[in-house]
């Protein structure tokens, strides 16, 4: 089954549609960095279909160059991937694009830019002027243009709520108005194996002659821990870099059941960012209150010292350590800005996750490689849709249509 992956981002939501089975015709997405993620995660599942990955392992590794490695991958994999904006200028000439493929289009999946929805950002009038509230019309011109049975649209909870709830009446009755049922509901990452309690809201679009109403998708029962996720990885210190490195524990039944260590023997891009003295101040008391009691550091709280504003009020929360023996808080794309949010639990290591470690907290496997600066793969990661979540969707999805042919 073929699927469109439109706003694409770092293609995690993709991930999980292809390790259910879909197969991948384009994915557009307008960050560069992103997108030169989408190519190499390409050239993987490329590679691993023609029992070749011990060249994409040379790659990450870094043994081999990107212009070596991607000549040896089809011009029209590369290609797939679609560098652009969609707005009102460009979207012919993406339709033009995909359709020289002249493949069926089975699925479009995907989620517009949710910023705008965001509870940091639920001024009236930033939602109101903010042009990425209008994105899903653009959405529902590629389900005009290509037909497909069905789609999966994800955003964040705010979308339900935003101008009073109009926002979110008016693109249901859009999409209906397209040809589609449409369905609703909000799901909790932690639910579908991981370790993070993100909470999305997943739109469900049939074909009106296809209609099975909101799935019911398959739930891990048991619950694991940021601790099971961490578990192999080094120790390190703040602004330390290992590009590549070995494991230090064998797989615990966490990794093993998600498959995260992908049957790598080697890790990369664990690498955490450098923190000034009064930051590693902070993060020493912030990671003492919290493994102590589970209580989180105050800014008020801190002694004069190391306050660096005046503003008591806004944001007192900033520093926060990850809960080592639950799951994480929501991992955004702030972490790109700093790493104050999320503070790694062990005292000895005293420092903001790798990340690496964010993207095990997002789900991603170890040999999935984020392109660009550190920064830029912490902002991929934290803009992502869970490839654990996406793929308990995918399989429910295909279990559906496949039922419907």
């Amino acid at each position: 089954m073929n699927f469109i992956d439109l706003f694409a981002g770092a293609s995690g939501m993709s991930e999980g549609f292809i390790n259910a089975g879909f197969n991948p015709i384009a994915h557009v997405e307008m960050n560069a960095e992103a997108c030169q993620t989408i190519k190499t995660r390409a050239a993987y599942h490329y590679l691993k279909s023609i029992n070749n990955l011990d060249f994409y392992y040379q790659y990450i590794k870094g043994e081999i160059t990107k212009e070596i490695f991607y000549k040896e991958i089809p011009v029209k994999i590369l290609d797939s991937v679609l560098n652009i904006e969609i707005n009102d200028d460009t979207i012919n000439s993406v339709f033009k694009t995909i359709k020289k493929n002249k493949i069926n289009v089975d699925l479009i999946i995907g989620g517009p830019p949710c910023q705008a929805y965001s509870l940091l950002r639920r001024h009236q009038e930033d939602i109101e002027k903010d042009p990425r509230n209008k994105l899903y019309i653009q959405y529902g011109r590629f389900l005009k243009e290509f037909q497909p049975k069905a789609f999966v649209f994800e955003n964040v909870p705010g979308l339900l709520t935003a101008q009073k709830g109009e926002h979110f009446k008016n693109l249901k009755s859009y999409f209906r108005r397209l040809g589609y049922e449409v369905y609703h509901d909000t799901l909790t990452a932690s639910n579908y194996g991981v370790v993070q309690a993100r909470k999305r809201i997943i739109i469900v679009g049939w074909k009106k002659d296809n209609d099975f109403g909101f799935p019911e998708f398959e739930k891990i029962i048991k619950e694991y821990t940021v601790g099971d996720a961490f578990a192999d990885l080094p120790k390190l210190k703040p602004g330390e870099s290992l590009q590549t490195t070995k494991y230090t524990e064998s797989k615990n039944e966490y990794l093993e059941k998600f498959n995260l260590r992908n049957g790598v023997d080697f890790v990369t891009q664990h690498i955490s960012r450098p923190h000034n003295e009064r930051d590693l101040a902070i993060y020493k008391t912030a990671i003492q209150k919290w493994n102590k009691g589970k209580e989180r550091l105050r800014y008020p709280d801190l002694p004069e010292e190391l306050k660096t504003h005046r503003n008591e009020t806004s944001f007192t929360d900033r520093y926060k350590v990850v809960d080592g023996k639950g799951v994480s808080h929501t991992v955004v794309a702030h972490i790109a800005k700093d790493g104050h949010y999320y503070i790694h639990p062990d005292l000895k290591q005293c420092r903001s996750i790798s990340v690496r470690e964010a993207a095990r907290l997002q789900s991603f496997p170890d040999d999935f490689y984020f392109e660009g600066s550190r920064s830029a793969a912490f902002k991929q990661i934290g803009n992502a849709v869970p490839p654990l979540m996406a793929n308990a969707i995918a399989k429910k999805m295909k279990e559906l249509l496949c039922q419907k042919n």
